[in-house]
């Protein structure tokens, strides 16, 4: 319990400071309202030029709806590699590990206190956006608790995804090469832009394959069709991969704590 107790002062303080970045959060709100613009006038362009009102079962509506979800997820994120990144590069690292707390546990409830927060702000931005630029979404209640449902396990494989690429500080020199890679592999193959149900069906099999959908699509997904069972077979589809990345994680750190011993840390 004191252990619990620990990580979660660690969240509540990691929150309570994103509040104080007032110029970070209007500068995201305010680039998340030019961003669902421009895609509400590209997809009533491909709605208009297609003459459909429907796409893999979304209409120009539950496009903007769709995109709003997505954007709230990934400009909500904590890019977690850059902060261990820091962490080894300038040995604060060493700091860290000597503390009674486990150093990934300790990033995942700072991730997690200051994504909360942001979550929220973003989110709640998205939904007056989205509404002024398109009208109320069809089942609003029920998209927004299917939505907060399947957010903590999307937000802890994001996490671990991130995890992985911070540990290859300890070998490489930057990481920022890496992350960037990351971040748009969660992007595009997570379904930022474009459903996965709307990817050319030859690589559908393999993009629903990979965990990225998880993260993004999945989430957005239920917003704008809520469903109990996508709901389990998404909670199922995270808790296998946030297993397979735990377990990588856990081998990549071991590694990197014996790599500290090997170099007199």
């Amino acid at each position: 319990m004191n252990s619990l107790r620990k990580y979660w002062a660690i969240a509540w303080i990691s929150g309570k400071s994103n509040l104080a970045y007032v110029g970070e959060v209007g500068s995201r709100l305010f680039f998340l309202t030019v961003i669902l613009y421009i895609f509400m006038r590209l997809w009533q362009e491909v709605f208009a030029h297609a003459h459909v009102t429907r796409f893999g079962g979304y209409g120009v509506t539950d496009m903007i709806w769709y995109l709003a979800a997505t954007e709230t997820i990934l400009m909500s994120e904590v890019r977690v590699s850059s902060q261990i990144d820091e962490d080894v590069r300038t040995g604060a690292v060493a700091v860290q590990l000597v503390r009674p707390l486990s150093y990934p546990l300790y990033r995942l409830a700072s991730n997690l206190g200051e994504r909360a927060v942001r979550i929220v702000v973003t989110g709640f931005a998205a939904v007056l956006i989205a509404t002024w630029l398109s009208g109320s979404a069809d089942h609003l209640a029920n998209g927004l608790l299917f939505f907060a449902l399947a957010l903590p396990g999307a937000f802890v494989l994001h996490f671990l995804g991130y995890l992985l690429v911070g540990l290859s500080a300890f070998w490489v020199e930057d990481t920022a090469g890496l992350t960037l890679i990351y971040s748009r592999l969660v992007m595009v193959l997570g379904g930022m832009l474009l459903p996965l149900e709307l990817f050319p069906s030859v690589v559908q099999p393999l993009v629903k394959a990979l965990p990225f959908g998880n993260i993004v699509c999945g989430p957005a997904r239920l917003f704008i069709h809520p469903d109990p069972a996508a709901l389990g077979l998404l909670l199922v589809n995270q808790l296998l991969w946030i297993g397979v990345f735990s377990l990588a994680a856990s081998a990549v750190y071991s590694r990197a704590l014996h790599r500290i011993a090997l170099n007199g840390g």
